[in-house]
């Protein structure tokens, strides 16, 4: 499996984006690794700044305000953000998989290669979506388009506009796919334009699936056995957020919530600042769909000299293979910790967060939603992090849920 580099902008490459990796998924065995994402691979949030801020710039708007920015939940969540606070956009929204409170969600769409395939959408208020002439969909990886064009059709069917643009760091699409694209926007009588830092072709084996089925169990690591080392020791730290002040882009997020939001930040990252060593690395981890928050504190406390990177959990089940060269060589299996008590509770996975270099620091990241006994648990990320001896810093944000609805929040119609 390869991905050769056709072209690219500012210097982007294919190899310097993306890797390949495996995960055992029927519908898709391959899994493009992004090296700037923060996602399966640490990445120092100045990395995966610029990178959303580069794709920002390949999207021309006559107006920023006219545009809502629109992130896939759960790897581009961050990404979307990002390239939406670089254009000045009025709205960023982005997908979930959480369920939330019954009548929050708006409108979905299924991505079906995905390990989670339901994508919900859930804004504050419906004028979230259909306050802008232009939807800006952010995404990390265009492998046929196909998502794309289901959420541009479900959201065209509730809040219809003629532009539509598409960015992603990397399209990898066939000619076909393209040709498919365009013949799908000419149907819906809409315009969709495509781009990416870089562009490349994939070369898949079509028996992938199969052979990545006949390897052997991956062995991720989870929670060590109580009786042979001992825990490190958990600094938690509660940091109380505003609920007119959203996290993230889940149910929505205004420009004007820039400002509050930025101070938010810098208080976490000062509250942290007394737990950490600046002469030793540290690793902010972030949960899931939470990206964004995380990797901005973690941009908070990156200074020249200071190694600080940027990572979160996730939902798929990758291929693990400690092997050279390989970009999966370590993961961690936990139960979600938004699931309290279940015989069913769903795993999670963080995977490259045994590090090398036994200096470096751990910070995790939650939100409210995750802060129950499941975080703590014999088998929680908290339990795996902290099983080998490690300390971990815990930061949890305050419940942010909110109510206010958009319209009397300063949205542009």
């Amino acid at each position: 499996m390869t991905a050769s580099h056709v072209d690219g902008v500012a210097g982007w490459t294919i190899d310097a984006l993306i890797e390949p990796g495996l995960r055992r998924n029927p519908k898709r065995a391959h899994l493009w690794v992004s090296r700037v994402l923060g996602k399966h691979i640490p990445v120092a949030p100045s990395t995966i700044i610029r990178a959303g801020s580069d794709l920002a710039d390949l999207v021309e708007l006559p107006d920023a305000q006219s545009v809502v920015v629109f992130g896939f939940a759960e790897t581009a969540t961050g990404l979307g953000h990002i390239v939406a606070r670089r254009l000045g956009a009025a709205v960023y929204l982005h997908s979930t998989r959480r369920p939330g409170a019954p009548g929050a969600t708006w409108a979905r769409f299924s991505e079906g290669h995905s390990h989670a395939t339901d994508h919900l959408i859930q804004p504050s208020s419906p004028e979230l979506v259909s306050s802008g002439d232009t939807l800006v969909l952010v995404d990390d990886e265009i492998s046929t388009g196909a998502t794309a064009l289901d959420a541009i059709r479900s959201l065209h069917q509730l809040a219809p506009r003629r532009r539509y643009v598409v960015a992603a760091l990397v399209d990898m699409r066939s000619d076909a796919d393209v040709a498919g694209c365009d013949a799908a926007a000419a149907a819906a009588d809409v315009t969709v334009e495509f781009v990416s830092l870089a562009r490349g072709v994939a070369t898949v084996p079509t028996d992938l699936a199969t052979r990545v089925a006949a390897l052997p169990d991956p062995q991720p690591s989870g929670a060590h056995p109580r009786d042979t080392v001992d825990d490190g020791e958990v600094v938690r730290i509660d940091v109380a957020w505003p609920h007119h002040v959203p996290d993230g882009g889940r149910h929505g997020f205004l420009s004007t919530d820039e400002p509050a939001f930025t101070a938010l930040v810098d208080a976490a990252a000062n509250a942290l600042a007394p737990h950490l060593d600046p002469g030793r690395p540290v690793v902010v981890i972030g949960h899931e769909e939470l990206m964004y928050l995380p990797m901005r504190i973690a941009a908070a406390l990156e200074s020249p000299g200071r190694v600080v990177l940027s990572q979160t959990t996730t939902r798929s089940p990758a291929h693990v293979r400690d092997e050279d060269g390989y970009p999966l060589r370590h993961g961690f299996v936990f139960t979600a910790p938004e699931v309290r008590t279940s015989p069913d509770a769903p795993l999670r996975y963080l995977y490259n967060a045994a590090e090398a270099d036994p200096r470096t620091q751990r910070v995790l990241i939650v939100d409210a939603a995750a802060d129950t006994d499941a975080l703590v648990a014999d088998d929680s990320v908290v339990a795996a992090l902290t099983g080998s001896g490690r300390d971990l810093v815990l930061l949890v944000v305050g419940d942010t849920r909110f109510g206010t609805l958009a319209v009397a929040r300063g949205v542009r119609q």
